[in-house]
């Protein structure tokens, strides 16, 4: 029954999906970087202020933002805020996954020197690597939220059940194609 309800709550929530993440995710998925992460910012700014539970998604948003507009030194200090609020959520599974990703891809990037550091910084915030189990089989789920256009991963977003997911920015309830 409880949880029955937290999902009614949450899908009631999720249908008034603010224009500006709407905006962030378009621009984003245009490749409109610099936009995006201006507009991921004030979005994690807001959701920060608030302790906000996806507060750390939309830094960590911004940041890769930045780093694709080729804005390293910009998105580097977005990056480390999202990771550090999962490490003080004790998300460390997010932590991880989020972690790992970003250092590839300011590897993939050219940012090798931006990565080295990074890298050490990462491992003084979590210097053990916690156990990651292997995925369940999941569904496939649409590439990108039908409410808010946000880029959808399996392994981010949060499995209500077998077949249905959350997604990680505005939590509308997402299920296969």
């Amino acid at each position: 029954m409880r949880r029955v309800f937290r999902r009614q709550i949450r899908k009631s929530l999720a249908q008034d999906v603010p224009p500006i993440l709407q905006e962030a995710n378009f621009a984003f998925s245009k490749g409109e970087y610099g936009r995006a992460a201006e507009l991921f910012e004030q979005i994690a700014r807001v959701a920060d202020g608030r302790d906000g539970p996806r507060a750390p998604l939309f830094h960590l948003q911004a940041g890769r933002a930045r780093v694709l507009a080729g804005q390293v030194t910009l998105g580097i200090p977005s990056l480390k805020r999202g990771l550090e609020l999962l490490a003080e959520r004790r998300q460390l599974g997010r932590l991880h996954q989020a972690g790992t990703r970003t250092l590839a891809e300011l590897n993939q990037r050219g940012f090798k020197d931006e990565a080295v550091e990074f890298e050490k910084w990462m491992k003084s915030l979590m210097p053990d690597t916690p156990t990651v189990e292997s995925p369940a089989r999941r569904p496939i789920l649409p590439t990108h939220c039908p409410s808010c256009g946000a880029p959808l991963r399996p392994d981010e977003v949060d499995w209500l059940d077998e077949v249905t997911a959350e997604c990680g920015f505005c939590g509308s309830l997402v299920r296969e194609e």
